[in-house]
């Protein structure tokens, strides 16, 4: 069952050989699974909360917010980035105001209606 904020099975898919692997050549004890780790820091991420709020089936937020630490200094996140915008899906599209223009005519009308307070007749 997919929980609120976690990603789905095509994003994962989309973005899983990025991630560094989960075990080291030198041997040691295995890392917990990637997919959770990126769960666990997205649903910090997208909730607002801080790391110590981390709901317990993620594991400990000090195991989340490690890995996160890791993967911003090994720089794993310009890449999940670069490799996402490759192909982008579009589920989410925002306009930021400050790069639209405006044509020249339409930057000196004036805005508003024609409507005036005076015009109103149940004002009254």
């Amino acid at each position: 069952m997919r929980r609120r904020y976690e990603i789905r099975d095509d994003q994962w898919d989309q973005i899983k050989d990025v991630l560094p692997p989960e075990w080291k050549r030198q041997g040691g004890r295995i890392a917990k699974d990637n997919r959770m780790m990126l769960n666990a820091i997205l649903w910090v991420a997208r909730s607002g909360a801080p790391w110590r709020d981390l709901p317990e089936h993620y594991g400990s937020w000090k195991t989340v917010y490690t890995r996160f630490h890791r993967w911003q200094i090994a720089g794993i996140w310009d890449e999940i980035l670069k490799h996402v915008s490759i192909s982008p899906d579009f589920e989410h599209i925002m306009i930021d105001a400050t790069i639209v223009c405006v044509h020249q005519h339409g930057a000196s009308a004036k805005g508003g209606s024609n409507f005036k307070p005076s015009d109103d007749p149940e004002a009254e």
